[in-house]
């Protein structure tokens, strides 16, 4: 047995993986694997009350007023979990779109059950 037959079997059995994997599950695990290229802490590990980075692919950009004055809500998704990334005050924001990877600075707070960034500071990257 020589040393690249193991090598052989992780790739032969990562490829078994791939075709029993759903394509859902496959674009979760590929973006839980470009989270330290950006920088980024996993939604999933996000505690409430405190400062994270995170970062992913948005799901759904819509416009929701809060309290009378609009709000622009987004759904990220990184492979582990979702955040909405909401800026206060805002209508629309160019490159705030669905399918668009972004990375994301801010303080994380629990509404309704869910994570929330309000306001963050954000960076639009490119996909892949």
């Amino acid at each position: 047995m020589t040393t690249q037959e193991p090598e052989k079997r992780g790739g032969l059995r990562g490829f078994f993986r791939r075709l029993t994997s759903s394509q859902a599950e496959l674009e979760a695990a590929e973006l839980r694997e470009d989270l330290d290229r950006h920088g980024a802490t996993p939604i999933a590990s996000c505690g409430e009350r405190q400062r994270f980075c995170v970062a992913g692919t948005l799901r759904t950009v819509t416009l929701r007023p809060r309290g009378g004055a609009p709000a622009l809500e987004a759904e990220l998704y990184d492979g582990s979990d979702v955040i909405d990334l909401v800026w206060l005050g805002r209508r629309r924001i160019v490159g705030i779109e669905p399918g668009r990877v972004v990375r994301a600075e801010g303080l994380v707070s629990f509404q309704d059950g869910r994570k929330v960034m309000f306001n963050p500071r954000y960076e639009l990257r490119p996909a892949g």
